[in-house]
């Protein structure tokens, strides 16, 4: 396949292609999914953008991916998020690539991010634990080392969609002496070994996006470690990083309150005073928010590093998409409890799957207390 340089294109250019392009091969009915699509639903669509060449749009062109600059990734994610592109399982793509991109052995690279593209390789994310989810540097997973491999006793859990990967990359303590940011490493694993068992978790909505994930003497590779021995904290922030900005998005809100205002309109509620007061001011908070995100998008279109201060997009964020999911289950009266979607004058409406979404978004990702925690001793230089 010929390779195109997209920088070189203006961003209207650009913009123009790539919404050609999923307007054109984007299967309509996976359009705004209500949950996380599974891989059986989203595999011909994930093998479709593979072809493309578009699978890795921030991946350098190197590697198989796009080699996009900040501004075009930028444009890229905006417009999947327009579109209703729903999440295929991309670990792999966002999580476990870069790392090996800058942080893997020659070996390493040559061998998964070929199988991550073409899809023989699907990941799942292996940090949070039980007892250590925002504070991850309090992980108790333990690898140890034995011959030439590890072996690895613990549990993970919120591991998202476990049950269709293959593989996953693990933080592991590897060394119970040290400090507890230090002494973790990176470890990469296949999810069929033995000791490896995945649990699937029911969610209030009758979902399973999530597994726990038990690892009882899982006989690992040590060449799978990823950067150095013990040093793998740097490594864990910067994802953690970009995960913020990602989940920190006014996409939701915005869309919550566009069905908000539909419902609204059909209930006749654009008279009650009441109503319309708690909706401008909402309103004007998902606006806040969209002007704070392009803040930090700016940042990252210039090409610098995001601080700290990222956390305040995870805080507003899902803090807003709590509080509008809320009030359209308030708003819709006796229906508000009813499950799937609902027909009110006409229109269809699921205010429950937002609302569902939206309860557990101030944990994952780092619980917002933590946030504010970090913001406070970081960012302003409080006494913690």
């Amino acid at each position: 396949m010929q390779k195109t340089d997209w920088n070189t294109l203006s961003d209207e250019d650009f913009r123009s292609q790539v919404r050609a392009f999923f307007h054109a091969n984007y299967p309509e009915h996976l359009r705004y999914p209500k949950t996380r699509l599974r891989w059986v639903q989203v595999k011909d669509w994930y093998l479709t953008l593979s072809k493309q060449g578009w699978l890795a749009p921030a991946w350098p062109q190197k590697y198989g991916g796009m080699g996009l600059t900040p501004p075009k990734l930028l444009i890229f994610m905006e417009e999947l998020e327009l579109h209703g592109i729903g999440r295929a399982p991309d670990m792999g793509i966002v999580m476990v690539g870069p790392l090996l991109i800058q942080h893997g052995t020659e070996e390493q690279k040559a061998y998964y991010l070929p199988k991550i593209l073409s899809g023989e390789h699907v990941w799942c994310q292996g940090d949070s634990e039980p007892n250590a989810g925002s504070d991850l540097a309090s992980l108790r997973t333990e690898a140890v080392l034995d011959g030439d491999h590890f072996i690895v006793n613990g549990q993970k859990t919120w591991t998202s969609l476990a049950q269709d990967a293959t593989h996953i990359f693990m933080l592991v303590r590897t060394d119970k002496k040290a400090k507890k940011q230090e002494g973790i490493s990176f470890l990469l694993a296949e999810t069929s070994t033995p000791g490896v068992e995945l649990r699937p978790i029911r969610n209030l909505a009758g979902h399973e996006e999530f597994c726990e994930t038990f690892l009882r003497d899982v006989r690992v590779p040590a060449a799978n470690i990823v950067g150095e021995l013990n040093r793998c904290w740097t490594i864990a922030k910067a994802l953690l990083s970009f995960e913020r900005i990602g989940i920190g998005g006014p996409k939701q809100s915005q869309y919550a309150m566009a069905r908000l205002e539909e419902l609204a309109l059909q209930l006749g509620l654009t008279e009650d005073q009441g109503f319309m007061d708690t909706y401008a001011r909402y309103k004007l908070d998902v606006l806040d928010h969209a002007a704070l995100y392009e803040r930090f998008v700016d940042q990252v279109r210039r090409g610098e590093t995001l601080g700290s201060d990222v956390s305040m997009l995870k805080i507003v964020g899902t803090e807003n998409y709590q509080k509008i999911s809320q009030l359209l289950v308030e708003t819709a009266g006796s229906a508000g409890g009813l499950v799937g979607d609902v027909d009110i004058g006409g229109e269809s409406f699921d205010w429950l799957t937002s609302y569902y979404n939206a309860r557990p978004a101030t944990i994952y990702g780092g619980s917002n207390e933590i946030q504010r925690n970090i913001l406070s001793s970081q960012v302003l230089g409080l006494p913690s």
